[in-house]
C-alpha cells in the first residue's frame, strides 16, 4: 500500500537543508506554531522575542493512522516512496527534540513492515538500532547494530520491520565548517570513510556525549537561550562525532608549517580578538584565523607564551566578565548567578561556582549580594 502524506502534519525540527528547513521554522514560529493533528503533542520550548526560533523544539506523535504516521516520518527523516504492509496494524510513536543544529529522534513502529527512500543530503545522522530490523536495499554496506553507527550521508533506500531506532542528526554544512576550522584550512573537505566508531572506547564516549546533550542540555531551555551555550553544545557534540567515526578529518594532516617559535604577535592578535568578541560564539577555528595561525600553531604559541591553551584563556576572560557583571548587578532587579553565568557561557552552575571561588576566593552569590 502506498500512502500519500496529507499536507496538515506539522514540520518537526530538522538540521538538514539549512536554507529551507530554517526558513520554514522561522515562518512557523512567527505564525505562532501549529496545533498539529490528532495524536500530536507539539510542545515547544520557551521563545524570546516574537518570531524568534524556539531554543528547544519538541515533537511527540502517537498514531495508528498510516497516512498521518508516514507524513510525520517523511518530515522527520526526509523519507519518500514509502510503502507499508497491509498485514499488520500500523502503530507509530515518534519523538523529536532539537536545538543548536542538533536533533535527537526516536521512531518506534510496532509490528510495521515498510520500505522507503531516505534523502540524507545535508545531514549527518548517527543511529542505534534498539529493536526490530533495518536493512539497506541499495547495496549500502552499513550493518545496523545496537552500537552507534553512521547512516549514509546521501540518498539511500531501506526496509524495516518492527523498528525501534534512535538517531542523532547534525547539520552537515556546519559540521564541515567546524572540521575545516579545526584542520586550519578552508580547502579541507569532510568525507566519512566508515560507519562504525573507530574504537569501542570512542563509541562509549559518543554515547556519553549524546546522553549529556539529551539529559542535561536539552532539559534547560533557559541555558540554551544563551547564544554561547547553544554554540558550545553544538561544538561539543560535533567535535566528538569527528573524533569517534572514521573520516578524512582523522587522516594524517601536515605538520605545522614551522617548528620555530611562533611569533608573539599571533598571540597578541588572538587575545585581542577574544576580548573584542567575548560575548560571541567563537571557538578555536575563529581565534586561529584572527591570529593568522593554524589551530595547532596557535595552541603551541599559547603554551609557550602564556602557559595555557587558547580556550582556557577564553574561559578566564569570560570568568572576568562574569565577575564584573556580578559586582555591578542588583539582585532586586531579578539578576541571578545562574543567569549571569549562562550569559558568559557557563552552563553548569556548580562548576562555575568552583572556578569562581578558586579565582576570587568567594562564592559568586556573595559577590552578587555585596
Amino acid at each position: 500500500m502506498t500512502v500519500t502524506p496529507p499536507p496538515s502534519v506539522p514540520h518537526p525540527p530538522h538540521p538538514g537543508d539549512r536554507a529551507q528547513a530554517r526558513a520554514a521554522a522561522r515562518a512557523t514560529a512567527s505564525a505562532g506554531g501549529t496545533t498539529g493533528p490528532q495524536g500530536t503533542d507539539g510542545a515547544r520550548g520557551a521563545q524570546g522575542s516574537a518570531g524568534a526560533r524556539p531554543r528547544v523544539e519538541r515533537l511527540r506523535v502517537r498514531t495508528e493512522d498510516p497516512a498521518e504516521g508516514l507524513a510525520v516520518l517523511e518530515r522527520v527523516y526526509t523519507a519518500g516512496q514509502m510503502q507499508v504492509s497491509r498485514d499488520v496494524p500500523f502503530r507509530l510513536q515518534q519523538e523529536v527534540r532539537s536545538a543548536a543544529d542538533v536533533s535527537l529522534e526516536r521512531a518506534r513502529l510496532g509490528g510495521v513492515m515498510a520500505t522507503a527512500r531516505i534523502d540524507a543530503t545535508g545531514t549527518v545522522r548517527v543511529a542505534q538500532l534498539l529493536g526490530g530490523r533495518l536493512v539497506f536495499t541499495d547495496g549500502t554496506p552499513t550493518r545496523p547494530t545496537p552500537a552507534p553507527f553512521l547512516l549514509p550521508v546521501r540518498p539511500y533506500t531501506c526496509r524495516w520491520d518492527d523498528l525501534d531506532l534512535r538517531t542523532v542528526t547534525l547539520d552537515l554544512e556546519r559540521l564541515q565548517a567546524l572540521a575545516a576550522g579545526l584542520r586550519g584550512t578552508e580547502r579541507f573537505r569532510l568525507r566519512f570513510t566508515g560507519s562504525a566508531p573507530v574504537s569501542a572506547g570512542m563509541a562509549r564516549y559518543w554515547n556519553a556525549a549524546v546522553a549529556h546533550f539529551r539529559q542535561v542540555q536539552l532539559e534547560h531551555d533557559e541555558a540554551l537561550a544563551a547564544p554561547l551555550l547553544r554554540d558550545q553544545a553544538f561544538r561539543s557534540l560535533a567535535t566528538t562525532l569527528l573524533h569517534a567515526f572514521p573520516s578524512t578529518f582523522l587522516e594524517d594532516e601536515p605538520a605545522p608549517a614551522t617548528a620555530s617559535r611562533p611569533a608573539p604577535a599571533g598571540v597578541r592578535r588572538a587575545v585581542a580578538f577574544m576580548e573584542a568578541h567575548l560575548a560571541e560564539p567563537i571557538g578555536l577555528p575563529e581565534i586561529a584565523e584572527a591570529a593568522r595561525l593554524s589551530p595547532r600553531g596557535l595552541q603551541v604559541a599559547f603554551r609557550r607564551e602564556l602557559g595555557t591553551t587558547p580556550l582556557a584563556h577564553l574561559r578566564a576572560l569570560r570568568l572576568e566578565a562574569a565577575h564584573a557583571d556580578l559586582r555591578a548587578a542588583d539582585p532586586a532587579d531579578g539578576q541571578t548567578v545562574t543567569g549571569i553565568a549562562a550569559r558568559w557561557g557557563f552552563g553548569h552552575t556548580g562548576r562555575f561556582a568552583a572556578a569562581y571561588r578558586q579565582r576570587y576566593g568567594v562564592a559568586p552569590a556573595e559577590t552578587l549580594r555585596d
